[in-house]
């Protein structure tokens, strides 16, 4: 073993600069970060020769031709200046690594000035080493890297082919557009523009122009604040049925910060549970404003992570802040509304309470009464009833809303239901277009949520029941859950080790075979006992619900939709498929050349 010795201040800053300055994207991070800090309204960066040379432009404050030099030292910063300030950073860079890492591993030259100078300055980086004259320039900064990692060949070996490392680039510049719509961001790829926004101020338009006018279409707004905490949360979410196959399009900031973290995906990924199919993502874009003394970005020298000083808290906020804007209340309540205000309504009963009120006091029928009802077979009654149609029935067959006035029963359509597509499908005409709704997923979606919100789901004991056979882990799994089960309404019995039978299952699966749901159900939980709860009863959804291929009339489609409507997330049934499709006026119009 050799001597022990002093390294080089070069060779220092090279072994640093590994851990700021990993790709092409840690410079264009470091410096537009800077630029952003300095009150930049404009940015541009532009990149070439496969990523390694890089010019970032913008209109800030400058640098101080006294500081210029001191800048490009190792730990030198404007942004920090005792410990108490590493507890209240406000800037996105503050460690003073970035420059300095940035000269030992390729050859720089800034221009820069200041308000408060007629002339700027011009710096010469290479090796480390640091050389300054003065020259003419507009106010603010211009950063021009070149030839970056020439002095680390093994470093340029295992860069990425151009197109990836550009690419890398090209989301970071897209992210930090998102968080700052107030910043005219332009970004070049051997001259040609990728991308450009305006830098106005308006969050939907840079989404706009960045994605489309349509996927903006599919967002919804969040905000939500919590004075006592003092966190805030504004951006968008998508709906549930518009998703992503990647993770890319998580856009998430706290305090303007793009970072990773682990607590805020796992409040979205809890926020839209059951809602996204497997390997689905939705689009996000959230920044969390929260006191600088909650929280900690010192971290990581990347400052890719944070950490929190009540992570559970922060958690909590960010979940309830999505699901309430997933939520459906402003669809409720604009039905009730609706309800409300229609002079002609004497009662404001359900419908499901006005049928049971009149039809399930008595088998018997109405002698004098035959000829004004007819047999509905619901799919989640037990038996068949009987509704009251009155003469004042459409003679299309719609069955509107009953409401009851004086003795007489008006019968009113929320819905301009058309019929059924494959004994599968619901189609109804709306203002914008004709909706298909797949009767199944959307019925699915109206008990799960039925199902959850109730203490103690109606039960329906049964009288006979098969014995059926267990393999010893099937029986182990069920034993050990027993009351995860008897909480969603299943009466389970061991006859021995192996052999169960069922006292009562769910009211909804009555007509069900108690071997069709046991298997069901441990062929959904088998493997996996993650959220038991939340799959037995996602599991008895799905078996309660209406089936595809199934025949229905009128008045099953208009419950079935109309209690669909009025769920809180009513884009996807809880394994995460969508439940509606609309086919605008235009799309159909178009394809038979009407629009012309």
């Amino acid at each position: 073993m050799g001597r022990i010795k002093q390294l080089s201040k070069h060779i220092i800053n090279q072994i640093a600069a590994g851990e700021v300055i990993e790709r092409p994207f840690s410079v264009v991070k470091e410096l537009v970060e800077n630029s952003i800090d300095a009150g930049a309204t404009k940015i541009s960066i532009e990149i070439s020769n496969e990523c390694r040379d890089i010019r970032i432009a913008d209109n800030g404050s400058g640098i101080h031709p006294d500081d210029i030099i001191l800048a490009f030292s190792k730990h030198a910063t404007s942004k920090i200046s005792d410990t108490n300030d590493l507890y209240n950073i406000r800037t996105l860079g503050f460690r003073g690594e970035a420059l300095s890492s940035i000269i030992s591993i390729s050859k720089l030259t800034c221009i820069t000035r200041t308000k408060d100078f007629e002339v700027g300055t011009k710096v010469t980086c290479e090796n480390s080493e640091v050389h300054k004259i003065e020259t003419g320039c507009a106010i603010g900064t211009i950063m021009e890297v070149k030839d970056l990692f020439y002095n680390l060949p093994v470093r340029l070996k295992f860069l990425k082919n151009p197109k990836t490392e550009f690419a890398y680039i090209s989301e970071l510049v897209y992210s930090l557009a998102i968080v700052n719509p107030n910043i005219g961001f332009e970004l070049k790829n051997n001259d040609k523009v990728v991308l450009k926004t305006n830098g106005l101020g308006s969050l939907p338009e840079v989404i706009k122009t960045m994605y489309s006018k349509t996927l903006f279409d599919k967002l919804r707004a969040v905000e939500g604040i919590d004075n006592l905490s003092g966190f805030k949360i504004t951006g968008y979410v998508s709906n549930p049925d518009f998703t992503r196959s990647s993770k890319k399009d998580c856009h998430i900031y706290v305090n303007s910060r793009t970072v990773k973290c682990p607590v805020f995906l796992k409040a979205i990924d809890t926020a839209y549970r059951n809602m996204l199919p497997t390997g689905k993502y939705p689009f996000v874009v959230l920044n969390l404003k929260i006191p600088t003394d909650e929280i900690d970005v010192n971290v990581h020298p990347t400052k890719k992570e944070v950490k929190y000083k009540n992570p559970n808290q922060v958690f909590n906020f960010i979940r309830a802040s999505i699901e309430n804007s997933l939520s459906n209340i402003e669809r409720i309540n604009t039905l009730q509304n609706r309800n409300k205000n229609e002079d002609d309504v004497q009662v404001e009963e359900p419908v499901n309470e006005v049928i049971q009120n009149l039809l399930f006091n008595s088998n018997e029928s109405n002698s004098d009464n035959d000829q004004n009802y007819k047999e509905v077979i619901h799919p989640n009654f037990i038996k068949p009833v009987k509704v009251y149609t009155p003469e004042s029935v459409k003679s299309n067959g719609f069955i509107e809303r009953p409401k009851i006035v004086g003795q007489q029963i008006e019968i009113k359509s929320d819905e301009n239901i058309i019929g059924q597509y494959k004994k599968t499908y619901i189609l109804i005409e709306k203002d914008e277009g004709l909706e298909i709704v797949d009767q199944h997923i959307a019925d699915e979606r109206y008990i799960y949520e039925t199902l959850k919100s109730q203490k103690e789901p109606a039960s329906q004991l049964l009288f006979i029941s098969d014995i059926i056979e267990l393999s010893p882990i099937e029986a182990e799994l069920v034993r050990n859950n027993i009351e995860k089960f008897t909480k969603f309404g299943y009466g389970i019995e061991f006859l021995n080790d192996t052999d169960i039978m069922f006292k009562k299952v769910p009211q909804l699966l009555s007509k069900v075979s108690p071997k069709e749901i046991i298997k069901d159900l441990l062929e959904n939980l088998e493997g996996d006992l993650d959220n038991l709860e939340e799959k037995i009863l996602i599991t008895t959804s799905c078996k309660a619900a209406v089936k595809a291929n199934t025949p229905l009339n009128m008045f099953q489609m208009q419950e079935i939709i109309k209690r669909w409507r009025n769920c809180n997330h009513p884009y996807t049934c809880p394994h995460g498929r969508p439940i509606s499709k609309i086919l605008s006026h235009n799309e159909i119009a178009s394809f038979f050349m009407r629009n012309k």
